[in-house]
């Protein structure tokens, strides 16, 4: 996919909803890596300091939103 093609899939599936992770915001650059391994680019979104020390990670799937939250579950604020 081109960089215009991702941006474009990820503005449809954020429309809908996606699925939100909230972490703690020192485990930023190790979640950040996790996602680059783990999924393709069109599939996460992160947003850095949703609110005091915490920073949110949104799925396209479910599947990959509960993955996420149980390699990091003692860093997970909404588990």
């Amino acid at each position: 996919m081109k960089p215009v093609e991702i941006a474009e899939h990820k503005q449809r599936w954020m429309r809908e909803g996606g699925h939100s992770v909230q972490i703690h915001s020192d485990l930023r650059h190790q979640a950040l890596d996790y996602c680059k391994i783990q999924m393709f680019k069109q599939q996460w979104v992160h947003r850095k300091y949703t609110d005091v020390y915490e920073d949110t990670f949104f799925f396209e799937q479910l599947l990959d939103a509960k993955a996420f939250k149980r390699f990091f579950k003692e860093w997970v604020i909404n588990y």
